[in-house]
């Protein structure tokens, strides 16, 4: 008979029925062996404070390690144990795993907590804190595999299983030389599947690729997303394996590249969370609005030049948000494409060249197609609803077209030219260019399109 398959949710109500069920140890252990951690995680959090702190003893250390690596946030879960049997819970963790539940206590208990560890989770820990957030080593696990390169097939296979007793990155296993530098790495089928009689030199692959210990997320990302291994050794600058970073831990650092960069694109210097406490949000948000404000007095002044224009043709007014808002999303785009590009740092000037000029060629085309549009829908606009007549209604149409056209040309090429400069003199191009584009291109799009009007409409066609 087939079995039925069932789904998370009825996974998690068998589990919660065996947690509450108050059956022995070794049977409540035996059952709960049929399911998965990150299943067993979700119905632990379902359950009251006053359950989990029962269930904690009978299940121990170890389990309570296993399935709270599978809590996205173990911290609250851990202020429920005392303090000792906490460090208990992280000395059995992966170390990235307790790194990352240990950083939702204060410094004082972060203290305490490390110095109960036992000696080689702690030495482990206090290894990778070490490290600053924005290092590679910070987000290392110390959960691998390594052998020395003088071994033969056979006891490679029986370090591997020794090993793996403590140790469940096993699908890549690292070797190094007598000098216990990283030689290269064996993939596990490979070690599985050789004869005894085979060199374990030709299972080795010595180009394997590595990152080093102090070396930013942000310029190894792309890196460790090529190569798509499962995990890629961490080196110290003496070559010697201190950790590796796993499949899992390339996601996470992805997704946090991801948000900081969103963080940046909005004016902010680090992501924030809805706990983040309200100085802490108004310190990360303020510097740019203050740069933004007098950035926006100068467009403002800007206007106020143009002051006799407005007085003149009132009705060149209605159309400003419209040639703003275009030039800012123009501006916007490209931008996002430029940051994007300049994440590869082996990019040419002939590169950076073909990316500014195709930038424009989009920003003339479609600013070409958009000015058409406007045009002949802002003359009927001008000339039906307004009632007034068509030639002066396609004149103030062809005035906002052409300004359309101009303003998106410049604004794809501030949007790309800006983030270029701030890269090549060193400065994150996604935090300093964000905030700072949308204002430039309202500046540069009231001198475009007031310039525009008071040439062609006032000074050439004698509008006024």
């Amino acid at each position: 008979m087939e079995k039925e398959v069932l789904n998370e949710s009825a996974y998690v109500s068998e589990i919660l029925e065996i947690l509450r069920s108050n059956l022995p140890r070794e049977e409540l252990i035996e059952q709960l062996s049929d399911y998965h951690e990150s299943d067993i995680a979700d119905a632990l959090e379902l359950m009251t404070k006053e359950e989990r702190k029962k269930i904690y003893p009978v299940l121990g250390a170890e389990y309570v390690a296993e399935i709270f690596s599978y809590i996205e946030n173990p911290t609250q879960y851990l202020h429920e144990i005392d303090v000792k049997k906490a460090a208990k819970v992280l000395s059995e963790m992966d170390s990235d795993d307790a790194i990352d539940a240990l950083e939702g206590f204060d410094e004082s208990e972060q203290k305490q907590i490390v110095e109960m560890l036992d000696e080689d989770a702690g030495k482990d820990v206090k290894m990778i804190l070490s490290y600053e957030d924005d290092e590679i080593g910070s987000e290392m696990t110390t959960n691998f595999i390594v052998i020395h390169r003088g071994l033969n097939i056979k006891q490679a296979t029986h370090e591997l299983i020794r090993q793996a007793g403590e140790n469940d990155n096993i699908s890549t296993i690292y070797v190094v030389d007598e000098d216990e530098k990283f030689y290269g790495a064996i993939d596990l089928k490979e070690l599985i599947v050789a004869r005894e009689y085979q060199s374990l030199e030709d299972l080795i692959l010595t180009s394997y690729p590595y990152v080093n210990d102090y070396e930013k997320i942000s310029d190894c990302i792309e890196r460790l997303k090529d190569y798509a291994e499962d995990s890629i050794p961490v080196l110290s600058e003496n070559r010697e394996i201190l950790g590796v970073i796993t499949a899992h831990d390339i996601v996470e650092v992805v997704d946090e590249e991801m948000g900081e960069d969103y963080a940046k694109l909005a004016g902010l210097t680090a992501e924030e969370d809805i706990n983040e406490p309200l100085g802490t949000s108004i310190k990360k948000r303020l510097p740019w609005l203050i740069v933004l404000l007098f950035l926006g007095m100068a467009v403002s002044s800007v206007v106020g030049v143009f002051e006799s224009v407005v007085a003149v043709i009132p009705l060149v007014m209605c159309f400003q948000s419209l040639i703003l808002d275009m030039a800012g999303n123009v501006g916007t785009q490209s931008l996002a494409v430029t940051i994007r590009v300049l994440m590869d740092e082996n990019l040419s000037a002939k590169d950076k060249f073909v990316l500014v000029f195709k930038e424009m060629r989009v920003g003339f085309l479609n600013g070409l197609f958009l000015g058409t549009m406007a045009f002949i829908f802002v003359g009927l606009y001008v000339a039906f609803a307004k009632g007034n007549t068509l030639g002066y209604s396609f004149a103030i149409s062809g005035c906002v077209g052409v300004s359309l056209l101009l303003a998106m040309i410049i604004s794809s090429l501030v949007g790309t030219l800006i983030p270029m400069f701030f890269h090549k003199i060193k400065v994150d191009p996604a935090v300093a260019s964000g905030p700072l584009i949308t204002t430039v291109n309202d500046l540069v799009a009231v001198v475009t399109y007031y310039g525009l009007a008071w040439l062609l409409l006032i000074k050439v066609m004698n509008l006024a």
